[in-house]
């Protein structure tokens, strides 16, 4: 599905869900809309079943749960061989995050966490064996996100036709 294919409840929805997807109940969505609750749930099937919600996590502070070491690797790869290496590397213990970068050579991020600098030096030992080279080591302090406002919620008159078409 594209964004085209998109409709103001499938935004509402997933504006709902990136908000707070363990508080959020589909009655409480179909509430806001003007539409039943059956339509949300049925929604956000589809929106799974299609690849666009591929998955719900938890936000976790590593330092109060043990783990004080939390870094950026900022790694480079053979561009034939970035996506396979970075694949590999979320197998690696203390892993918790890739982003392949599609410019330049620093082109693999990889985030670990770690509860001591032994365990540091063993996950990043394991990658450059992957063939990853790192470039730098930086200390993450802290680390925010927001939903993307493109998701904003709307108005329930802009969702009434979407109930009908669930019906």
């Amino acid at each position: 599905m594209t964004l085209e294919g998109l409709d103001d409840l499938d935004r509402a929805i997933l504006g709902a869900l990136q908000r707070d997807a363990r508080h959020t109940s589909s009655g409480e969505i179909a509430e806001r809309m003007d539409v039943s609750a059956s339509t949300v749930r049925k929604r956000i099937q589809r929106l799974e079943s299609e690849g666009i919600i591929t998955g719900y996590r938890a936000t976790v502070d590593y330092e109060q749960a043990g783990y004080p070491l939390y870094m950026l690797l900022i790694c480079t790869a053979p561009i034939p061989e970035r996506e396979r290496l970075a694949d590999e590397a979320l197998t690696v213990p203390g892993v918790v995050d890739i982003r392949e970068i599609a410019t330049g050579s620093e082109n693999v991020m990889v985030t670990v966490v770690a509860a001591d600098a032994e365990e540091l030096t063993a996950t990043a030992r394991r990658l450059v064996e992957l063939g990853l080279t790192i470039g730098e080591e930086e200390l993450i302090r802290g680390d925010r996100s927001t939903p993307f406002d493109g998701f904003a919620s709307v108005t329930a008159e802009a969702a009434e036709s979407a109930d009908a078409d669930e019906s």
